[in-house]
């Protein structure tokens, strides 16, 4: 009996063992999905359509593994057809250059469609070189005695390649050429900003407000050193932060050195040109903040932007100011600056027809001498929709909405001879559509209902039909499905014009006739066609050629759905594991977050960027990304709005929960070793969930964390967390702000945390992590900490080298195995090495 008992105990405890083995890190399949491999792989997913002018007719580009190809759809006519023929190009191009280019290896083209929108034209670079000729160069003539002249005759010329600008005229049978002229620079675009008729063209100097007519600006734009160019200064009040554009952030040096250059003066024109609204903000009462730039040659530079923080009492003043271009004059909107508020000019929508125009105004929504403009309070609680006269700049409030925590928008929508207008609006928990008469006199809902309408996507006066966008109409589907929907301005006839068991992203004509519908999930092939108004297929456009990712094994991942903390509330999120999985061994569970509250971390389309999920999967872990309450606008008011007071914590516990749940059901899950990694808002998210629940969470990449929002910018943590504006006795206001910060938990801290952050980051400054590492060491704590010098907030050329940190990291504390070779070997084979 004893003897049999040992023997059970001892089968007992291997079978123990053998059921708890992890896997080794598996690198090698990681690599394979780099992004530069996955570019080989995976081609076009979606179709982007340029809608042109004339008809309801668009073209697109669309590659597969067999190449390139181009199409133009004619709508009215229900035709689709390529754009060339792609082996009669390659002949053209082939005897105009003299270049080899063969049907799957055309260059890679720019089209320009002419007015007529029968002929396409574009630029091709061969390779034969030839003299530069500069067009602008002033010639003069010289003696021929003059030696320095005769010097520089026989000097060799400057050499570039050949330009061929090319036309091809629809249905025909060769190219023509029109010059070999190389596309001109145009760095006047970077300030100038013309008017809509060119009459005209702003710009700043100096903080002011300076303006050249068409006739100099066009001389300029001939000879930008031609003395005769005549500069006109129509504003002297301008000065540092606060003057009349600019603004763009410099180190100390390029700032000296661009100190008296032209500079953009964004605004808004109305449509005849005669008038221009700019919004002039003075930030001079702002304090500094500043990054260092210490990778470029010479001394480090100093980067010095304003950099407003929450909970101090200075904000942004805004003024709203209306010039008036024939009489070189202004007005001044009487808005109270005393007010710390926030406005917003309202633009009229760009047609979908003008994506490729060269030149595309920003112009005002209304077109009969009116300014429609918002503002919100600084703690975003009282938002008005305003109209002013553009004349003398009077305006009125037209709508009012109140909330008792932050209140979002989306553009004005201005229809019928302008007496009507549509407003977006969350009023009753829910985001819809409000129909209001332009005295600001509402008329009716329009949509009504447990659904989050997202966009505005057209509008049919005649028949008064609204197209829009929403979520969660269809309550048999993942509520983040996007899909498109009618519905008369009456509020009856609501219908879903592409439905299907996925989420869409649409592209609707300027007719309102068609539109393009892209649609997918996680785990589908993406797929694009085209329907009408009315919700009927038009024609299939496209199925993305995914042959080359499933022969290098990939697997899609799988949705699931449980329950947040509350046993109440469904969270959706995706599963990616490893494609070589093996039933025999359990993998740690790794999170990848990013709490929002603007959006969540979850995929609902196929994408294959998958640098932070499938490729992470691959090393030998589980990897999940889920919501959590108060993590994305797309659902009701409540579930966005549930962290609003609590933006370190709230949603940490339905990370946990998930995590929990997701265990009990799946046998491969270790439970035991569970990590967490984030960029940004994500970094800020991981490391909270190492200090707030320390003995679940085993490891954390937390990569440019706001880990102290004390000093990251207002506008985020005032919005999201809260600012309580006081008013005392005498009237005075004052904002009190107070939040949780990770590094007052840096006690709490056991599992192994990695902090990486760019020492340029001048969106989510390093002193939060610097903060962080700073209590972590007073706390005698072991972690690792990481700077990536000259880098921003995104990490730019380093972003695969930070990837291979996270490997390495989860896969020492969590698989048990160590990188110690020196060489990133995945790195080095995906290049070259110089000989």
């Amino acid at each position: 009996m004893k003897n049999f008992t040992l023997l059970f105990v001892l089968l007992f405890v291997a079978n123990t063992a053998f059921s708890q083995e992890t896997p080794r890190p598996n690198y090698r399949a990681a690599a394979k999905y780099s992004p530069k491999n996955l570019a080989k792989m995976v081609h076009s997913t979606s179709v982007s359509p340029h809608w042109l002018k004339k008809g309801n007719r668009f073209w697109y580009s669309y590659k597969t593994s067999e190449g390139s190809n181009y199409y133009l759809v004619d709508l009215d006519r229900k035709t689709k057809k390529t754009l060339f023929d792609n082996v009669k190009m390659a002949k053209w191009l082939t005897e105009i250059t003299k270049d080899p280019y063969d049907a799957k290896h055309l260059p890679r083209f720019s089209f320009k469609f002419n007015k007529a929108e029968n002929a396409i034209r574009f630029r091709v670079t061969s390779t034969e070189e030839v003299a530069v000729v500069d067009d602008k160069k002033e010639i003069t003539k010289k003696d021929s005695s003059d030696k320095k002249s005769k010097k520089s005759k026989s000097k060799k010329p400057k050499m570039e390649k050949k330009v061929y600008h090319l036309e091809y005229r629809l249905g025909g049978n060769g190219l023509t050429i029109i010059d070999n002229k190389k596309k001109e620079k145009e760095p006047w675009k970077r300030w100038a900003n013309v008017a809509p008729d060119s009459s005209i063209v702003l710009y700043s100097k100096n903080y002011n407000l300076y303006w050249m007519d068409k006739l100099n600006f066009k001389k300029f734009i001939k000879n930008e050193k031609d003395s005769t160019v005549v500069e006109n200064q129509w504003t002297k009040d301008g000065e540092e932060n606060y003057g009349y554009g600019g603004g763009s952030r410099e180190d100390n040096v390029d700032k000296e050195k661009n100190k008296d250059k032209r500079k953009g003066v964004w605004g808004t024109w109305s449509h005849d040109s005669k008038k221009f609204v700019f919004q002039k903000s003075d930030s001079r009462h702002i304090k500094d903040l500043w990054v260092i730039n210490s990778t470029k040659n010479g001394r480090p530079r100093l980067e010095t932007y304003k950099y407003h923080m929450p909970g101090e009492q200075e904000y942004y003043k805004s003024e709203l100011l209306i010039f008036d271009i024939p009489t070189k004059t202004h007005v001044k909107v009487p808005l109270d600056t005393i007010k710390q508020q926030s406005i917003s000019v309202f633009r009229a929508p760009r047609k979908q027809s003008s994506r490729d125009d060269d030149f595309r105004p920003s112009l005002l929504l209304s077109k009969k001498g009116k300014v429609y403009f918002s503002v919100i309070s600084r703690d975003r609680k009282k938002y008005d929709i305003n109209v002013a006269d553009i004349n003398t700049g009077e305006y009125k409030t037209l709508i009012e909405e109140r909330f008792n925590t932050y209140i979002e928008s989306r553009p004005l929508v201005l229809f019928n001879n302008e007496t009507e207008m549509l407003h977006w609006a969350e009023r009753d928990g829910w985001a819809h559509f409000y129909l209001y008469d332009t005295d600001g006199n509402l008329k009716n809902q329009v949509t009504e209902g447990d659904y989050h309408v997202a966009n505005f996507e057209g509008l049919d006066e005649k028949t008064r039909t609204l197209y829009f966008t929403a979520n969660g109409v269809n309550k048999e589907q993942d509520p983040y499905y996007a899909h498109s929907y009618k519905i008369n301005l009456n509020g009856t006839g609501l219908k879903t014009l592409n439905p299907g068991d996925f989420t869409t992203s649409t592209s609707m004509s300027d007719s309102n006739k068609y539109f393009v519908s892209n649609y997918s999930r996680v785990n589908t092939v993406p797929k694009s066609e085209v329907r009408d108004a009315n919700g009927r297929k038009v024609m299939d456009l496209e199925t993305a050629d995914l042959s080359q990712l499933f022969a290098s094994g990939y697997q899609f991942p799988e949705t699931f759905k449980v329950k947040a903390d509350d046993g109440i509330t469904d969270i959706y999120g995706v599963m990616y594991k490893p494609f070589d999985m093996d039933s025999t061994k359990v993998y740690p569970l790794l999170e990848y977050v990013y709490p929002g509250p603007q959006t969540e971390a979850v995929n609902k389309a196929f994408s294959y960027r998958m640098d932070r999920l499938d490729r992470m999967a691959q090393v030998g872990f589980v990897v999940i990304t889920l919501g959590n309450r108060g993590g994305h606008p797309d659902r009701s008011k409540w579930y966005h709005n549930y962290g609003y007071g609590n933006l370190r914590d709230y949603g940490l516990a339905d990370k946990k929960y998930v995590a929990q749940q997701l265990a009990n059901k799946h046998k491969f899950i270790d439970i035991e070793k569970v990590g967490i990694y984030g960029h940004s808002g994500g970094g800020f998210m991981s490391t909270a969930a190492m200090l707030v629940y320390p003995d679940f969470f085993k490891a954390a990449v937390s990569s440019a964390g706001n880990h102290d929002n004390t000093v990251y910018n207002s506008w985020w943590s005032e919005t999201h967390h809260g600012v309580k504006e006081e008013i005392d006795e005498k009237g005075k206001i004052s904002y009190k702000y107070k939040i949780d910060v990770n590094q007052s938990l840096a006690k709490n801290l056991k599992g192994h945390l990695m902090l990486i952050h760019g020492d340029m980051d001048n969106n989510v400054n390093p002193a939060g992590t610097i903060r962080m590492a700073n209590e972590l060491i007073k706390a005698h704590k072991r972690f690792k900490y990481m700077i990536m010098p000259g880098q921003r907030h995104g990490f730019g050329s380093m972003t695969e080298y930070s990837f291979w940190l996270r490997a390495d990291h989860f896969s020492k504390y969590l698989l048990g195995a160590e990188a110690t070779d020196v060489d990133i070997l995945y790195m080095n084979m995906d290049k070259p090495m110089n000989r």
